[in-house]
């Protein structure tokens, strides 16, 4: 499911089983990440799968890419692979106006 920036946001500080998925490069990870997410690269491919797979299917997943299309098709493949909840951060983490860390703090 496609979400708004604010409407992810607000949904996500609201579900207590909730796990942020940033599905970049390690290079796009350098400009700054969404606190307390988790990095599995899309671009992996089969990697990408595998990774996914051993990802707990009862959590909802908030998911984000730079611009919106990356997590959008992760999302696609995850419910695709049995995941019931998953939201795609429309617009990426190129609008996010949220808190930002950075990898290496």
């Amino acid at each position: 499911m496609n979400l708004s920036q604010q409407d992810w946001a607000n949904q996500l500080a609201a579900d207590t089983n909730a796990v942020i998925l940033d599905v970049r490069t390690q290079d796009e990870c350098q400009e700054g990440i969404i606190p307390n997410s988790i990095n599995i690269d899309i671009y992996k491919g089969q990697g990408f799968i595998y990774e996914v797979d051993a990802l707990d299917k009862t959590k909802n997943y908030y998911v984000y890419c730079r611009a919106g299309s990356r997590s959008a098709q992760a999302c696609n493949i995850m419910s695709q692979m049995g995941f019931e909840h998953t939201y795609n951060l429309e617009g990426g983490f190129m609008n996010w106006q949220g808190e930002v860390t950075f990898p290496n703090e």
